[in-house]
């Protein structure tokens, strides 16, 4: 009699987003109290799934929220008027893989009337890494702009070896989302992007780091 082969556990899928919607204001929360409101996050099913963890995280506060359903949605309490950033982290109980969906930035209702553009999302290099410049001892910086009147009009990149960088490196039009910075070997840089909007709302980044080989 042949033996069966045992299948190696499959792995999960990641969820699509669906609720709140990626660079919106969402406005149909429940209102709590003055500065709260509850929030009903929704996404679809994805395969090979058992357990969602959604993470929610105030971009002014850089404080994260987050709760474990089986469920495709689940609902937070969070501050009105602050802008946010979600996610869903797909897992189940025989792999020790996990998924993650796409991050969506989003605002919570507020009194006010318009909002400022979301803070800078950094793409690379990732804060605290260590990279390899290029022959010509150059690094590339790269990030995400958004803004849910999708009138940015300009981005100013700070970038220096003191925390924080107060140097103006580049200011920069809304199509672009990166700049190269020629770096010595061994030292720490910090950078930060200020965003601009038409309104001339601003956001800050936050400062991030990394190390040169």
């Amino acid at each position: 009699m042949a033996c069966k082969k045992d299948r190696a556990p499959r792995s999960p899928e990641a969820a699509l987003l669906v609720f709140p919607l990626e660079n919106s204001e969402c406005n149909t929360g429940i209102s709590i109290n003055e500065t709260l409101s509850q929030v009903t996050f929704e996404w679809q099913p994805s395969a090979n799934t058992q357990t969602y963890t959604l993470s929610v995280v105030n971009l002014n506060t850089n404080t994260p929220q987050t709760i474990t359903t089986a469920s495709t949605s689940a609902s937070l309490s969070i501050q009105k008027g602050a802008p946010y950033s979600w996610t869903v982290t797909s897992s189940n109980n025989d792999s020790d893989i996990t998924a993650a969906s796409e991050n969506w930035l989003f605002y919570n209702a507020g009194p006010q009337i318009s909002y400022p553009p979301f803070p800078a999302q950094i793409v690379s290099p990732v804060s605290g890494s260590t990279v390899q410049a290029n022959q010509g001892n150059q690094v590339v910086l790269q990030w995400i702009g958004a803004d849910v009147e999708d009138d940015i009009t300009g981005f100013e990149v700070y970038f220096s070896e003191e925390n924080p960088p107060t140097s103006l490196l580049e200011s920069t039009t809304a199509t672009e989302m990166e700049v190269t910075v020629t770096v010595s070997s061994g030292t720490t840089y910090y950078w930060r992007v200020v965003t601009t909007d038409s309104a001339g709302s601003t956001s800050d980044s936050g400062v991030y780091d990394f190390k040169v080989l």
